[in-house]
């Protein structure tokens, strides 16, 4: 099938270099935000245009804990396993990220760690994987809507992914970003200073740059951010470029190495169900920056 033609919220795409084939995840659920969680799919590609599938990747065996809002899959190649790292909620338990595992990109992914990694009554999501001289970590967000400034952190994992394994960290809160728009707090206050931040993706670029994307609403909609970490260190500081790199109704993005070396963005646009697609653009440095490239596909 066509590229315009998957329904898909929080595009990842993992590039199989020996296989020369893409591997392309997301929210799938037909309606996200409702009850029963279906589970997530998978599409695979050589061109990045004409894809195959969609092939089941995850389905909930009984008694898993979570019910409803499959989010944000993403798929990592770790110790000759592919690891998924996903949100899931219930009724009565916080939304978190569970690690689940499979022996091939299109799964079937199995649960993996010991129960969520993300902080015991917090309400986290879009947990994202970063390698850093041989130690894991977890880069997730605080919701705002627990937080009212939703908070990005850091918490080391075990070496087996199988659990947290140390302090979390917090990187920086959304109103951080000179670019973010102020929504109105959840807790009846009547304050419109709550920010959102999701859909974080840390990102090693040329040179030991190292950027952090999320997401949050601009005064244009939903946008797409960009932190450098000053120490060149997942723990940062981290320092806000000025502007979204992407926006009015563009976010949740990762980055990706195509076969052709070069170095793409990838998102969902626009941010309305059921009319999000999967869309791709080059990136590239300038200077110490993070830039557009090229037109959007």
């Amino acid at each position: 099938m066509k590229r315009d033609a998957i329904v898909i919220r929080d595009p990842f795409v993992l590039a199989v270099q020996e296989e020369k084939k893409y591997y392309l995840y997301g929210t799938t659920d037909p309606d996200p935000w409702k009850e029963p969680g279906i589970g997530f799919d998978v599409y695979a590609s050589s061109d990045l245009e004409h894809w195959e599938g969609p092939h089941p990747a995850f389905r909930p065996g009984a008694g898993f804990w979570g019910t409803h809002n499959f989010w944000a899959p993403e798929v990592y190649r770790y110790k000759d396993s592919f690891y998924m790292f996903a949100s899931f909620k219930a009724r009565g338990h916080e939304r978190a990220t569970q690690i689940l595992r499979a022996e091939t990109p299109l799964g079937p992914f199995e649960l993996h760690s010991a129960g969520p990694v993300t902080p015991p009554g917090w309400e986290c999501l879009d947990g994202t994987f970063f390698v850093e001289d041989g130690r894991p970590w977890l880069i997730f967000s605080h919701e705002w809507v627990q937080v009212n400034d939703g908070e990005i952190w850091a918490v080391p994992l075990s070496p087996d992914l199988g659990r947290a394994e140390g302090k979390p960290t917090l990187l920086f809160r959304g109103s951080a970003g000179p670019w973010t728009k102020g929504l109105l707090r959840r807790d009846g206050s009547g304050l419109e200073d709550a920010r959102v931040t999701d859909g974080p993706f840390v990102y090693r670029a040329d040179q030991g740059n190292l950027f952090l994307l999320w997401s949050s609403i601009a005064r244009s909609g939903y946008a797409l951010g960009v932190a450098r970490s000053e120490s060149g260190r997942i723990e940062g500081p981290w320092m806000q470029q000025a502007k979204p790199l992407l926006e009015a109704g563009r976010g949740h993005g990762m980055i990706f190495q195509a076969f052709d070396g070069r170095a793409y963005i990838a998102y969902h646009y626009p941010n309305d169900t059921p009319n999000e697609r999967f869309h791709f653009r080059e990136v590239g440095l300038e200077g110490a920056r993070l830039a557009l490239k090229g037109e959007e596909r």
